[in-house]
């Protein structure tokens, strides 16, 4: 019994102690081949894009609307319970230093600081806006329909929306509020304007590919560990999704034993019109210049619309 407790209490600490990071950013910016090389530091680990944080604001969303709770509220009981959806979801995990994946963490880097209570320290790979839609929708044509067996999220949405299944269309879709490019994007201005930066690392995915180990180097120089040294040969996704059956893309997180840009030219697949619309978007450039006057810009009509989220009035509880 005693060699029991005393096990329940190892592994309570074990969660306690772990070092946690989050990353975010743009999809098809290489966030699944970065997670790769990251887990060859076996004090690490990055996984799959998590639950943790659409859980923690349906708990935090259910509590703030129960008349139960707001009949005799306890704040401060329900701040554990909301910030231990981290550690309880990684409770199978032995590596120290843990990486939570989700694009969303950009719009609630305050639950970071006010649930867990530590400095934010957020990844966002980036990339070519028009290198994004490229890749999607070589995506799109090397999954069709009558292979996967399911319509990929892309198209779905269309579908459903009654729009024609162009590749004009797709790439307004997921430039678009509703799209995953839109949505990461705009969230990665909300942290910004919120005066975030400094706790924002941004990976250029061009960089990663053709720079790693200075780009490695790097990373490791703002989360502020020790120095690890990586290979870029054999690597593979060691946490696969089920991208079929849930995207519709059997390869989308795919990643190659070696590193190296095989991407097709975005002037090769996407239309003049796309292209215009996507010259001088990476806004993540011009921090320094241009950045304070767009964003001043864009927050008079900043509306991000989350999956997840369809209610962002509430405040932390008990915040």
């Amino acid at each position: 019994m005693k060699e029991m407790i005393k096990e329940i209490l190892r592994e309570e600490m074990g969660r306690m102690n772990k070092t946690y990071y989050f990353m975010a950013g743009l999809p098809r910016s290489g966030s699944t081949l970065l997670s790769s090389i990251l887990n060859q530091n076996p004090r690490f680990y990055s996984g799959p894009s998590s639950p943790v944080v659409a859980t923690m604001l349906a708990i935090e969303q259910s509590l703030s609307n129960d008349e139960l709770f707001n009949s005799y509220p306890k704040p401060e009981q329900a701040r554990e319970i909301i910030g231990s959806v981290l550690s309880t979801y990684y409770g199978d995990r032995e590596e120290p230093v843990i990486f939570d994946k989700n694009r969303s963490w950009t719009i609630r880097v305050n639950y970071i600081q006010g649930y867990f209570g530590i400095e934010p320290k957020i990844i966002c790979p980036v990339r070519d806006i028009a290198e994004i839609l490229t890749s999607f929708i070589s995506l799109i044509r090397r999954n069709p329909f009558d292979v996967n067996g399911k319509v990929n999220f892309i198209d779905e949405m269309l579908i459903k929306s009654n729009i024609p299944l162009t590749d004009d269309n797709r790439c307004e879709f997921l430039a678009s509020p509703d799209g995953i490019l839109g949505q990461s994007v705009e969230g990665m201005k909300k942290a910004l304007m919120e005066g975030y930066d400094k706790c924002i690392h941004f990976v250029e995915y061009n960089d990663l590919v053709n720079n790693p180990e200075e780009t490695m180097s790097e990373i490791y120089k703002f989360l502020g560990e020790e120095p690890y040294q990586h290979t870029f040969t054999d690597l593979k996704n060691q946490n696969r999704e089920v991208d079929a059956q849930t995207y519709g893309f059997a390869d989308m997180h795919e990643v190659r034993p070696t590193i190296e840009k095989i991407s097709k030219n975005p002037e090769d697949v996407l239309s003049e019109n796309i292209l215009q619309k996507c010259e001088n978007t990476e806004f993540w450039r011009t921090l320094d210049d241009e950045l304070d006057d767009e964003l001043d810009e864009d927050e008079e009509n900043f509306n991000v619309v989350m999956d997840e989220d369809e209610n962002d009035d509430l405040n932390l509880i008990g915040g």
